[in-house]
Formats: structure tokens, sequence, C-alpha cells
């Protein structure tokens, strides 16, 4: 069955990844691992390009890196948002505690447009035919419409893709086909390799990975 795999990049990183040795990890290769049966022909990757902090400097260079891992890969597209960043008050959670109100300043990030971007282009695909099947990573209870809509509208098979330890939300779940999980040794075995060529020449997976 033709398949598109349309994956929230930071709610895949977050629910899975951010603490493991595994963010180089072919996205295309591990959907095709867990669902064997369907012709992956695309896979959409909704993400932003995160700026240098003072904590990590070379963070936009490693995430950068990975970009051109995954532009490798003729099945892979990926789509940005954007970042905002600024400075907010939030309450102080001791003096919270204590029935007291205490303003810090604290720097809030925020990552905008991927939850739009995915739902925009799995509406699109629906709408053009493009797959039978389109399998949603990401858990993010904003798509519960747009999937409601690809599923009663279009007649499209609809599936949710997900780390075990993921608690998948209820709002989401109904609206799934069927539900499959992967453990962490699903990441291992579809990991891209060390060295990579691309038509600017080698280049390596990033050394603080």
């Amino acid at each position: 069955m033709r398949t598109r795999v349309y994956i929230d990049g930071y709610n895949l990183y977050y629910a899975c990844l951010k603490r493991s040795p595994y963010k180089w990890l072919n996205i295309h290769d591990l959907a095709v691992k867990q669902l064997p049966k369907n012709r992956i022909d695309k896979v959409r990757y909704f993400t932003a390009r995160v700026s240098a902090r003072p904590h990590d400097p070379t963070q936009p260079q490693r995430q950068e890196t990975y970009f051109r891992a995954l532009a490798t890969v003729p099945q892979i597209e990926t789509h940005f948002g954007h970042f905002l960043t600024h400075e907010v008050g939030m309450p102080d959670a001791a003096s919270w505690h204590a029935g007291q109100y205490k303003s810090v300043r604290v720097i809030k990030t925020e990552e905008k447009g991927s939850d739009v971007n995915l739902a925009t282009h799995l509406l699109m695909d629906a709408f053009d035919n493009l797959f039978d099947v389109a399998v949603i990573v990401s858990n993010d209870s904003d798509l519960a419409e747009p999937m409601r809509l690809v599923r009663q509208r279009f007649g499209k098979t609809i599936g949710i893709l997900g780390h075990r330890s993921t608690w998948v939300s209820g709002k989401l779940r109904p609206l799934a086909n069927f539900i499959r999980t992967f453990h962490s040794g699903a990441l291992a075995a579809s990991q891209f390799p060390p060295q990579l060529i691309d038509t600017n020449g080698a280049f390596q997976k990033p050394s603080q990975w």
C-alpha cells in the first residue's frame, strides 16, 4: 500500500532520542523496518533550525550535519518551521509552593510551525491522493482534527508509530486504524553509517554525538 510517513522531529527527539546514543537516525530506514509490508515512497520530516546556546555553541553545526545526512535519502523531505526565543516573567517554584508569588526572568524558546506544516501536508497529500496509508510519528493532540478528516473525508488509513515508552494521546488513539511501537533496538538498527557522501563530498557523524 502506498504509504507516507509524517514525523514531528522535536516530538520524536524528546520522546526517545534526546538522552540516547541514537541521534544519527535514518528515519526512512526506521519506517521501512517497522512497516515492512508497506511501500514507503515519502517521509516528511518537520523541524526547525536551532541557534547556538552558551552551554552548547556547536549545536547548530551538529543539526546541519544531520540535515545533510537526511538529504542523502531521496525519499526524505525536510520541512522547516522556526524558533521564537524571548525573555518572559515566570513564577518562582519555591515561592509558589510557599503560597507566595515571585516573578523570575527566564529565556523561553518555542518551536513554531511544525504541527501546522505537518497537518497541512497531511491534508494536501490526502487531497491529491498521494497515499493509501498515512503514518504519524507524533503525540501532539493538535493533530486530531486533520487526522479525523484524512480518515473520514478521504477514506485513508491512519497509523501512529512511536517509541514503546511513549504514551499515545487519548485524542489521537481513537483516530488511528493501527498503533505500532518500537523499542530502542530499532533505533540502534536504523543508524546512518558513520561516514556519508553527498554531492559536496564526504562527511561524518558529529563526534559529540
